[in-house]
């Protein structure tokens, strides 16, 4: 198998992968199988059978069901903090790329600030001062992939302004803000949506790992990395617990990540 074909069947998985999760997560708000909040402690670690096809925890309440509702919470945390990420990022490197000298300098350094604490010690420092909870992880999150996202569109502007088109685009009188609008991002945008999708399952990643140390989404929210770490004391009398909820990170991470390096490399043919 050439490596063309391989990177369009990872390319093809990895979107069929994001798109179920995503489709579950939206099923998510309107349906579940059960109610993920109601405990039914006369059920609880049930095997799995017709009625709860993942078993039940530990108070009783559908694994199917807290699967399905942690996703939502998992794709709302990481879109949210990507979001935050394009909003400042991109027009911080668009103006770093334009203006250079000292404005330039001074966003790139405090782009070097923020890089100097790895992402996740960064996140447990912000939801630690401030409180544990999903918007705090949205905000903690998002504020590391601020410098992701200027350095990536600071080094492909750098690269776009030398164009002929952006020469010509000054020499008709338009000023840098107008060409960064009118030239420079879109042609930034292929580039951006790679590192959109890299910097969401990382989002992903680090919303369970806060849900897990228990600074993520709270109680009676559903979240993967707190159902992983209810289990962890169950795994003599149900292993299944952790085995689903630890799959669903792993598959939905896989996803994501098959999906940006297929669009790499359908970016770079």
């Amino acid at each position: 198998m050439t490596d063309r074909p391989r990177r369009s069947v990872a390319f093809t998985v990895g979107a069929a992968i994001t798109c179920g999760f995503i489709a579950m997560a939206v099923v998510a708000q309107f349906w579940t199988p059960y109610d993920p909040g109601t405990l039914h402690i006369v059920d609880k670690l049930h095997s799995p059978d017709r009625h709860h096809w993942f078993g039940t925890d530990q108070l009783g309440r559908d694994v199917l069901s807290m699967i399905m509702a942690g996703a939502g919470n998992s794709v709302g945390v990481a879109l949210l903090s990507v979001a935050i990420g394009v909003s400042v990022g991109v027009p911080a490197g668009l103006i770093a790329a334009a203006r250079g000298g000292v404005a330039g300098e001074i966003i790139m350094r405090g782009n070097d600030v923020i890089f100097a604490f790895p992402s996740l010690l960064l996140a447990i420092l912000i939801t630690a001062v401030f409180g544990p909870g999903a918007v705090n992880a949205i905000i903690a999150i998002g504020i590391f992939n601020i410098p992701v996202f200027a350095r990536v569109t600071r080094g492909g502007a750098l690269g776009l302004w030398t164009r002929d088109y952006t020469s010509a685009a000054r020499v008709a009188g338009k000023g840098w803000a107008l060409i960064s609008a009118e030239h420079i991002l879109p042609n930034l945008l292929g580039l951006l949506f790679v590192q959109g999708t890299i910097q969401f399952s990382l989002g992903v990643l680090a919303e369970a790992g806060l849900a897990y140390l228990g600074l993520g989404a709270q109680p009676p929210t559903p979240s993967w990395g707190r159902m992983l770490n209810d289990a962890q004391t169950l795994t003599a009398l149900s292993p299944s617990l952790a085995l689903y909820s630890g799959c669903a990170v792993l598959l939905f991470v896989l996803g994501l990540n098959l999906l940006g390096d297929g669009l790499r490399s359908r970016r770079d043919q």
